[in-house]
């Protein structure tokens, strides 16, 4: 007999209930929202949490609480976005919605496996890769940010510069972009040399006060970008999975390939590098800004972009929220309209902290260390460990709470031993 707590719509709660009961096991509690359901984990000690995953039921509070009570939770599946949802906050093990009990009663007493990107992660570094349309919705800003927060939780990272029409990650930290570092590793990799001690001698360092990371700047003249060709990133990038445990990749904002019309198959082409960057990600981060023109340049655009990048992990961040710009409620406006035209759930939404970024453009710091507290820096904090970081392995065994779930972490030594001594 299993205890069984439940955060269902009326509907689905009284059918799986009677159905609970009949097959011999206890129902601790029915629940209305998942935040109800989270606020009573500690004091029920449920075997099993039985959920909707809609955003109302299934969260990443009640994600993070189960995890922690050793509680192993199953979402009923309704619809494709519901599936999108629970993916979203770490969540693969789900039934369709009116599926029989013992299907139910079957996933229950299956081990869950863990979801196959983290295990990816294991065995090489990851690539993110950040893009956002034309308009400055905040690209190169949202991919410091994210490189810092995962520095910051252990991991060893490279911030690398792909943006063949505006590169800009040198001068936001304050640093020279003389010879950039990522067009002297593509030149590298095209003469098949290109090495982890050619990444550190070429790379430069920045130094956070909760942990650094490598930064390969960009091309300091739009009029170099001949030298970033698809088949020389696809070689930095690889060396970078042998180098770090994470690579971020901030690009520009053009997909098109209308240069690839030109009768000279050979030619470089002038956004080889960010459709590159895209296809050879693990993860994508799509960043717009939260007003009415943003929003209209990255529904256009997003379709693009879903053509063009290889992997199915996309998350949408939209930055700059502000009411000023959208009106009341602005947040609702944001996810309402990306829902309605795009057919986006979930996004992650930013506020707008425009004195927090100036005073990290200011000073050539990110945002960490300038404005800790930042709203903006907050979200992009919590995004980055709920939604990029290898999740937790969930197990079936409350026993194995303790060595099973934590999430895999090379250790912070690795990343202290390659800073470079100058």
């Amino acid at each position: 007999m299993a205890r069984i707590a439940l955060a269902l719509p009326v509907e689905e709660e009284d059918r799986v209930a009677a159905d609970a009961v009949r097959h011999g096991h206890e129902i601790v509690a029915r629940c209305s929202s998942a935040d109800e359901l989270a606020s009573r984990i500690e004091t029920l000690r449920p075997t099993y949490v039985l959920v909707s995953a809609g955003e109302r039921y299934l969260t990443n509070r009640l994600m993070a609480l189960c995890d922690e009570a050793g509680v192993s939770v199953i979402a009923l599946v309704a619809a494709e976005h519901e599936r999108r949802h629970a993916a979203a906050v770490g969540l693969f093990e789900t039934v369709a919605a009116d599926a029989a009990w013992s299907e139910i009663e079957q996933s229950m007493s299956v081990t869950p496996r863990p979801s196959e990107a983290p295990t990816a992660w294991l065995d090489r570094g990851s690539v993110i890769t950040v893009w956002g349309p034309a308009g400055a919705p905040g690209r190169t800003s949202m991919a410091i940010a994210i490189a810092a927060e995962i520095a910051e939780a252990g991991y060893s990272v490279a911030l690398g510069d792909v943006d063949t029409h505006g590169a800009s990650v040198a001068p936001a930290l304050g640093m020279l972009d003389e010879a950039p570092g990522f067009a002297a590793a593509c030149r590298l990799a095209g003469a098949d040399s290109l090495t982890r001690s050619e990444l550190e001698r070429i790379g430069q360092r920045y130094e956070a006060r909760a942990g650094g990371f490598w930064v390969l700047t960009g091309i300091g003249r739009p009029s170099r970008w001949p030298e970033l060709s698809s088949d020389r990133v696809v070689g930095v990038i690889k060396e970078c999975r042998n180098w770090v445990d994470f690579t971020v990749l901030d690009t520009g904002f053009s997909l098109e390939n209308d240069e690839e019309i030109s009768s000279d198959l050979f030619a470089p082409r002038r956004n080889a590098a960010t459709v590159t960057a895209l296809r050879e990600a693990d993860y994508v981060v799509a960043v717009g800004s939260a007003d009415p023109v943003g929003l209209s340049r990255f529904l256009r655009a997003h379709v693009d972009l879903v053509e063009t990048a290889s992997t199915h992990r996309m998350t949408v961040v939209i930055n700059k929220v502000r009411a000023s710009a959208i009106g009341l409620g602005a947040s609702g406006q944001v996810v309402q309209t990306l829902s309605r035209f795009g057919g986006i759930e979930a996004p992650i939404l930013v506020p707008h902290d425009l004195a927090a970024f100036d005073a990290a453009i200011l000073s050539g710091r990110i945002l960490a260390d300038v404005a800790p507290k930042s709203p903006a820096r907050v979200a992009i904090q919590q995004f980055v460990t709920q939604r990029i970081l290898p999740q937790k392995v969930r197990s079936a065994d409350p026993a194995s709470t303790a060595a099973g779930w934590r999430p895999w972490r090379r250790s912070k030594r690795l990343a202290l031993e390659r800073v470079d001594p100058q």
